[in-house]
Formats: C-alpha cells, structure tokens, sequence
C-alpha cells in the first residue's frame, strides 16, 4: 500500500506489504517498519516533532521496494514458470551460473538476503 500512512493510521508489515517468500523478507520488513514507527512515535510524544512521522512511509518504503525486487529476482532465479521460453530459460541458467562464479555478485546477493541496514 503506497502511502504506508493515512492521516493518523499507520500501515506495518503485512497491513502494508507482502512480498514473494523466496527471499524470505517478510518478517524482516514488518520489524524495519516497526523500527521507524518506534522512532517517529518517539519523538512526536516526546518532543512533538513529526518529522519522522511525516517521512515514514517515503523511509519504509524505500526498504520494501527494495526487498520486493530481490524477492522478485530470487523468484525468478530459482523458479520455472509455466510461460518460460527456452531464451527464458537460457537466461535463468546464466544467471545461475554468474552467480555460482561471481564473488561481487554472491557478495550482493547476501546483503541482499540478511536485509539492508535500517
């Protein structure tokens, strides 16, 4: 759901959100969304500073674009579809393969996979 936020409510985890399990970054998104809404409600009781209520969902959904394309590509990397082509397929075993060869690409994958920093 774009925008994470209508008026005084405000959308976390899968209220906002579900993305494809093969990346595995459901609960890591609803804890990174809980993370800003602690922060924001902090300050706002605290100081009555609504700043970070206000960037919240630009901030949230940041990260959830972000793990909806790596869950995206880890779908389609590991996964075959009825409606696959050969080059499809070709293409899929190529980035199999880069993958298995490549440390910088690994090296990507597994920031991408234990979730970007808050």
């Amino acid at each position: 759901a774009e925008p994470m936020r209508f008026g005084n409510l405000f959308l976390a985890g899968d209220a906002a959100h579900i993305v494809p399990p093969t990346g595995a970054k459901g609960l890591n998104l609803a804890i990174s969304d809980v993370h800003y809404l602690s922060r924001a409600f902090g300050q706002h009781f605290t100081s009555g500073n609504d700043h970070y209520l206000d960037r919240y969902s630009d901030m949230a959904l940041r990260r959830v674009w972000s793990a909806v394309r790596f869950s995206w590509w880890m779908t389609n990397l590991l996964h075959r579809f009825p409606d696959q082509t050969e080059f499809d397929l070709k293409m899929q075993k190529a980035d199999i393969d880069f993958l298995r060869s490549n440390k910088s690409a690994q090296s990507v994958m597994a920031q991408n996979y234990i979730g970007l920093p808050y």
